[in-house]
Parts: C-alpha cells; sequence; structure tokens
C-alpha cells in the first residue's frame, strides 16, 4: 500500500512540475507606465533618450538586442515583467553610453526572433519562475 501511495504521489508531483514548466503567458504592457514607473526613475538614465518603434538620427549601432530575464515568484506578471523590460531598456542605454551615443531608437519586443512593433505596448512571457522581455533596436546620435 505504501508503495502504490508513493508512486501516485510521485507521479501527482511529476505533473504539476511539468504544469508549472509549461506555462508560458504572453502579456502585452504599457510602455509608458514602466518607463514612468518609480523603479524606472532608479535605474534609466534621463539624459540618453529612448525612442519606441521610431526614431532618428545618425544611427552608430544597428540590430542590438537585450533578452532579460527575472524572477517571477512572489511577483505580479506585471511587476516581473516590468524589472524585465526595464533591465532591457537600460543595457540599451548602458550600450548607447559605451559607444558615444545619446540615444536608442527603433526599439521594438523581440522575443524569440519575433517582432512586435508598438509605441505603446511590449511583449513580456511569464512562466512559472521566470519573466522575460527581448527588444531590437538601434542606437544613434
Amino acid at each position: 500500500m505504501k508503495k502504490a501511495t508513493g508512486l501516485l504521489l510521485g507521479a501527482v508531483l511529476a505533473s504539476l512540475a511539468f504544469t508549472a514548466q509549461a506555462r508560458d503567458t504572453q502579456l502585452k504592457l504599457s510602455i509608458q507606465e514602466a518607463m514612468s514607473s518609480p523603479e524606472a526613475e532608479k535605474v534609466l538614465d534621463p539624459s540618453i533618450k529612448v525612442s519606441f518603434a521610431s526614431g532618428g538620427g545618425k544611427i552608430v549601432k544597428q540590430g542590438l538586442v537585450s533578452n532579460k530575464k527575472t524572477n517571477a515568484v512572489g511577483k505580479s506578471d506585471e511587476k516581473a515583467c516590468q524589472w524585465a523590460f526595464l533591465s532591457a531598456v537600460k543595457q540599451f542605454q548602458d550600450s548607447a553610453k559605451a559607444s558615444g551615443a545619446s540615444r536608442v531608437v527603433n526599439l521594438v519586443s523581440y522575443y524569440k526572433r519575433n517582432t512586435f512593433s508598438s509605441t505603446k505596448e511590449y511583449e513580456c512571457h511569464v512562466g512559472a519562475v521566470i519573466a522575460g522581455v527581448a527588444l531590437k533596436g538601434d542606437l544613434a546620435n
């Protein structure tokens, strides 16, 4: 009897683990809300301008990609996504500074190399324990 109970418990736990890992919820969230959040004020550099799905100037580097993941455990999907998004934007700003560029332009969501271009929303995918945002864009002056 103990062996049967152990096998049943093992099967249930294995199925729960498989289900939890299989979660991949796609969200489209507000760029404006993320960029004006208190967290954004702490981590982003206001001297490096950021433009989504548009921009201009002389392109310094083209087609850069940032793929950021964050722990989603204990956070709402939106908060986890916002943190991953801000980390990706910050990486672009850091690259701009290092390259002598003053702007990040043409930013689009680029999750699994699929482009989602919007001036209002970014794409995020949330699993059981990880949230991820991928952005593609250019650096310009």
